[in-house]
């Protein structure tokens, strides 16, 4: 699709304004769920929460948002091969609406199951969105690039919003209110979808590489032995009590950082993929692998950075208290504000900057973030701090993730063989996964060192990681560039 039929809906097409609105409901539930989900397992059982230790509440938050990103591998798989993006979004969707009703039910019991629901449906809808509006633009990055940060505003107004409704009904009424309003914010989400499906015509109507018959049942074999017989032994475990939870977050998270790695051997060994595009996957897995430093910096926000917002920062205003959950919404507020600054400053910018540098700007700019963070915890050992310090740490945050996921999620559709588009949207998630449990696992750090020293550590990690895609740029976006008969970047100075 090239992108001339515009009927005005910030200068695209009107089935992209459905996309937009749905995914403003949808990302309002998930962020509303993820603003107070940590602070719920931290919390007194006295006081409605599960009474979890800060190490092992950081543990499971970090690695639900891993499985969150993950579940778009096998959710790009479904929506390629089996569904369309269009309906993969529809069933997401479904299973999303369900898990958050049971996570608003006022019982630790649902916990698993509800968060379960919303992996599996988040895996559907992220990829089968993507793919959609990865099919704008073919053959101008730079406009694409600047469609995917329109997209993103919608996440931002959601994530802007519901923590400010979750946050302030779970902290002050009821944990499980929070997570009922969440649900809510699901269930329109889907009406509007259901409602604005003939918009679409085409788009997503059909998998890209149908599946061939009998191989779904080949695939769903070796699924159930790879997957689904592991999965079962490990629950049976939980359930018997042989495994602690700490053992169960730990094999969970060596899958994490397995499945990246095997999966990668597996495209670049596909048939459909040819010489110049394993060129260009092999430069992209440095690309995704330093994304991945950025996610374990930004898994830092909804754990460890909520808790320095309830323990350490000045939240008093007169006689009202802000709830901590609610410093949650200042990064959305940025991204909100600077998303259609970044958007005009990709196509402005056009070949004299491409991915690599991006990222490396991006990867840089959250190191810094965490400078500052550091100096905000020494400061923190004399008393409660001013809530600037988060203020100044979520903006360099958000500039950084400008730079990195859109520009990430515009370059995999970009150097996606044909077929392959939901797949290599999932693997940028995938490795997002890889980035969220290791920033989960590292908080254990914040239990045996100072919290100024843990946050020196990661601020050295992003510099270190922006530093050296900012050396290899160069031969990354000329490798990126490579396609049959040709070695040099395009024109545009991006990646076509």
């Amino acid at each position: 699709m090239n992108g001339r039929a515009r009927t005005g809906f910030l200068g695209q097409p009107r089935w992209f304004g459905t996309l937009f609105v749905v995914d403003l409901w949808e990302r309002f539930s998930f962020f509303g769920m993820l603003a107070i989900l940590y602070l719920y397992l931290v919390a007194d059982r006295d006081d409605g929460g599960l009474g979890m230790t800060e190490a092992d509440a950081a543990s499971l938050s970090g690695l639900y948002m891993a499985l969150v990103f993950m579940s778009a591998l096998p959710g790009g798989w479904l929506a390629d091969r089996l569904f369309g993006a269009r309906r993969a979004t529809l069933y997401g969707g479904l299973l999303i609406t369900a898990g958050h009703v049971l996570l608003a039910v006022p019982s630790a019991g649902w916990l698993y199951p509800g968060l379960g629901l919303v992996i599996a449906g988040s895996g559907l809808v992220k990829p089968g969105m993507a793919a959609m509006v990865g099919r704008l633009y073919q053959g101008s990055p730079e406009r694409r690039e600047a469609a995917f940060s329109l997209f993103y505003m919608s996440i931002q107004v959601s994530a802007l919003l519901a923590p400010l409704v979750t946050g302030f009904l779970g902290e002050t009424v009821h944990w499980h209110l929070g997570f009922g309003a969440a649900a809510l914010g699901m269930v329109v989400g889907v009406i509007c979808y259901v409602a604005g499906w003939r918009r679409f015509e085409e788009v997503g109507a059909r998998p890209e590489r149908p599946l061939a018959e009998g191989e779904l049942r080949r695939v769903l074999r070796r699924a159930a032995l790879a997957g689904g017989l592991p999965a079962a032994a490990v629950t049976a475990g939980a359930v018997a009590g042989v495994l602690s939870l700490e053992r169960v977050l730990m094999l969970v998270g060596l899958v994490v950082l397995a499945a990246p790695v095997l999966y990668y051997r597996a495209l670049l060994r596909a048939p459909a993929v040819g010489p110049a595009e394993r060129v260009r996957l092999r430069a992209m897995a440095w690309m995704l692998s330093a994304s991945s430093v950025f996610w374990l910096l930004f898994a830092q926000g909804p754990a460890l950075l909520n808790l320095f917002a309830r323990d350490d920062v000045d939240r008093g205003v007169g006689t009202f208290e802000v709830p901590a959950s609610w410093f949650q919404s200042v990064q959305p507020l940025f991204l909100l504000l600077l998303s259609p600054v970044a958007a005009a400053l990709w196509v402005r910018m056009g070949r004299r900057a491409g991915a690599p540098a991006k990222f490396s700007a991006g990867l840089l700019l959250g190191g810094g973030a965490f400078l500052v963070m550091a100096g905000a915890a020494s400061a923190a050992a004399e008393g409660r701090v001013s809530p600037l310090w988060l203020v100044v740490v979520y903006l360099l945050l958000v500039c950084g993730e400008l730079a990195v996921a859109p520009i990430g999620l515009s370059l995999a559709a970009e150097v996606a063989p044909p077929g392959f588009t939901g797949r290599m949207l999932g693997l940028f998630w995938l490795f997002a996964a890889v980035g969220a449990a290791a920033g989960g696992r590292l908080a254990k750090l914040a239990d045996v060192v100072p919290d100024a020293v843990y946050y020196l550590v990661l601020a050295g990690l992003g510099l270190l990681a922006g530093a050296a895609l900012a050396v290899a740029s160069g031969r990354l976006r000329t490798r990126l560039a490579s396609r049959a008969g040709a070695g040099a970047p395009s024109p545009t100075g991006s990646v076509r």
